[in-house]
């Protein structure tokens, strides 16, 4: 009998992580003046520029903010294979119109920015950059209840596996092979900048590269079809987590448990509180197993 395979499919922002409920102060709102909203706000906007300048510096976004792809392999059949070390991206004559020839300059980039995101931020990073990051991090986690940090141990606990802080070369075929079970990222947001936040947000261990999706432009429903396709195998579940109409209507087309993310104080769904014996109960309802059986499977 083939070996059970849970694909937990998440949603970026306000699911995994907070960001546009600090900026605009609607997640302090809800705790009727028991957080200082300001301080959200400042939290928010540092993540923003981080996330930006990143984005810049590392990862081609000025170039390549107008060509949104769904995911990094999708223009893969364009990569000859040629060794990128001395390749200058800045006088490629990289741009419109998206013909065959910049179809294969863009695959370039995307070939790079997965390498980047395998090696993880202290490839990249300096160490006085590594401390700033770091402290934001705990000051984020510290203001949210632990929201971040929570979120990771779930997707820690889905996968049956703890956090490597040594940088993961393997690539996503070996992992998934070796794992029983896998979580895919499908945001709306643009491609790169999800990359780069599941960098940030500390991640990338257990969202491969392969695995981010952005539906940007083909929308929620065309990423899980293309999910569905790539994980068709017997006694494959899928369940999908997040707090969007967008998602939850691509999960009932897909027939697909969906489990709704509500960051409000009093909410069960939200972080710190989600756990994967919460997925397994959705998962059973759904597919017809039971909470324990999907359990020695987490």
């Amino acid at each position: 009998m083939d070996q059970k395979l849970n694909v937990y499919i998440w949603d970026m922002d306000e699911t995994l992580i907070l960001l546009k409920s600090l900026l605009n102060g609607t997640y302090a709102g809800a705790y009727n003046g028991l957080k200082n909203v300001q301080n959200g706000v400042e939290i928010g906007k540092m993540w923003e520029n981080h996330i930006l300048q990143a984005c810049d510096a590392h990862f081609f976004y000025e170039q390549i903010e107008n060509f949104n792809q769904p995911y990094l392999d999708v223009l893969s059949h364009y990569d000859d294979g040629q060794d990128l070390s001395g390749y200058n991206f800045n006088q490629d004559g990289f741009g419109p119109p998206l013909d065959a020839i910049n179809k294969q300059k863009l695959a370039y980039r995307h070939q790079v920015i997965a390498q980047k995101y395998k090696k993880g931020l202290y490839s990249f990073l300096n160490q006085d950059m590594i401390e700033v990051w770091d402290n934001l991090y705990a000051l984020s986690d510290n203001y949210t209840d632990r929201w971040f940090s929570s979120a990771r141990a779930c997707l820690e606990q889905c996968v049956g596996r703890k956090r490597d802080m040594t940088p993961c070369l393997e690539s996503a075929a070996a992992r998934e092979s070796n794992s029983q079970h896998v979580n895919v990222l499908v945001t709306s947001g643009p491609l790169i900048p999800s990359l780069v936040k599941c960098l940030f947000f500390r991640l990338d261990d257990l969202i491969t590269c392969d695995n981010v999706y952005s539906s940007w432009e083909v929308g929620k429903l065309q990423c899980f079809s293309w999910i569905r396709e790539r994980f068709n195998r017997p006694n494959v579940q899928f369940c999908v987590v997040g707090d969007g109409w967008e998602e939850c209507e691509a999960a009932e087309t897909m027939r697909w448990p969906f489990v709704k993310i509500d960051p409000q104080p009093t909410s069960i769904h939200r972080f710190p509180g989600l756990t994967p014996r919460d997925l397994s109960h959705y998962l059973s309802v759904v597919y017809g197993t039971t909470d324990e059986e999907n359990e020695k499977t987490t």
